[in-house]
């Protein structure tokens, strides 16, 4: 899937080869290392963003991010009902349905 352009060049006895990276592969350089550990905002934004664009599948974004598909969905339905701050940690529980956060605090209970 990656292209690279590569170029030949004699120069003397030794073969020398150019490979310039492609840009699909520059783009994928700039997002989030994959083992990225502290998940804020914008690193979610910015992997939610790579999927919709078409630059990683979603299955690649849960395999070299280690995510799980249900939470990988979740980053995404909330950054589209809430925007860029309902990917906040700390806002997760505000932006849950009531179902789901009466759920969880009967389990802690």
């Amino acid at each position: 899937m990656t292209t690279q352009s590569s170029s030949t060049f004699q120069h003397g006895d030794p073969l020398v080869k150019i490979v310039r990276l492609s840009d699909r592969q520059k783009e994928i350089d700039k997002l989030p290392p994959p083992e990225t550990k502290r998940w804020v905002m914008r690193r979610k934004a910015q992997v939610v963003a790579a999927v919709r664009s078409g630059l990683l599948t979603f299955e690649e974004a849960c395999e070299r991010y280690r995510l799980s598909e249900e939470e990988f969905k979740c980053w995404m339905a909330l950054l589209d009902r809430h925007g860029l701050r309902g990917l906040r940690a700390t806002r997760v529980q505000e932006y849950r349905p009531a179902e789901q956060r009466t759920g969880e605090e009967t389990a802690v209970e």
